[in-house]
């Protein structure tokens, strides 16, 4: 009787740590694929602003279709995300909610989700309207710019701390998290200044192409 209870138990936990696995396997393309349209979709904002205004406008087809994806791959997340979180919990109990690795990831994933619904609410709407990200009003650009930073920075955060289980109740919250802030001020600094970059190029060109064509020499 004893011997059939081990390998019944036994069975059961192989079962466990094979589903956890299955599961864990879909939550790792999910956070995959969302990153590498984020990332693709970052890059050629950046071309743009790069190349100049004639560059930087947006498809609304194409900017519509990423939103869905992403938005697809987030719920995805969410749902493998609290699949493993249960599996976890049925083997160790509510200790294992007092991890800081695990608090920090629900921590950034909540934010990533409020960001997200903010994107699709206000942001993407008035891009699509007026275009370019260079011809939103000041305050919307700015509101555009960090609320993509935050999302590309939680993005890669969050990646960070689900592949880094050396991490696991080796840091505090605090020691986990106090680079995140960081790197969001960091990137939103980074777009600020070539957004404005752009914009002075695109005030300059005109004047340049002008000051040309009364000198007679035509403008390329």
């Amino acid at each position: 009787m004893e011997i059939n209870t081990i390998i019944s138990l036994f069975g059961q936990k192989e079962s466990m740590e094979l589903l956890r696995l299955s599961v864990v396997y879909v939550h790792l393309l999910a956070c995959c694929v969302a990153i590498g349209l984020v990332f693709a979709s970052d890059v050629e904002m950046v071309k743009g602003l790069l190349k100049g205004r004639g560059a930087s406008g947006h498809d609304n087809d194409h900017m519509s279709k990423l939103q869905k994806s992403v938005s697809n791959a987030l719920i995805f997340l969410w749902l493998t995300g609290a699949a493993v979180i249960g599996i976890d919990y049925l083997e160790k109990g509510m200790s294992y909610f007092a991890n800081p690795k695990l608090q920090a990831k629900i921590i950034i994933v909540v934010l990533l989700t409020f960001n997200g619904m903010l994107l699709h609410r206000f942001v993407l709407p008035a891009l699509l309207k007026a275009g370019s990200l260079l011809d939103l009003q000041v305050g919307v650009r700015m509101f555009a710019l960090f609320s993509g930073a935050l999302s590309g920075v939680s993005w890669l955060y969050a990646a960070m701390l689900g592949v880094g289980r050396p991490l696991a109740w080796k840091y505090s919250l605090t020691e986990l998290l106090i680079a995140y802030p960081v790197m969001i001020l960091l990137g939103f600094a980074l777009m600020v200044a070539l957004t404005q970059w752009a914009r002075k190029r695109e005030v300059s060109e005109p004047a340049q192409s002008h000051s040309w064509a009364l000198a007679g020499i035509p403008a390329h």
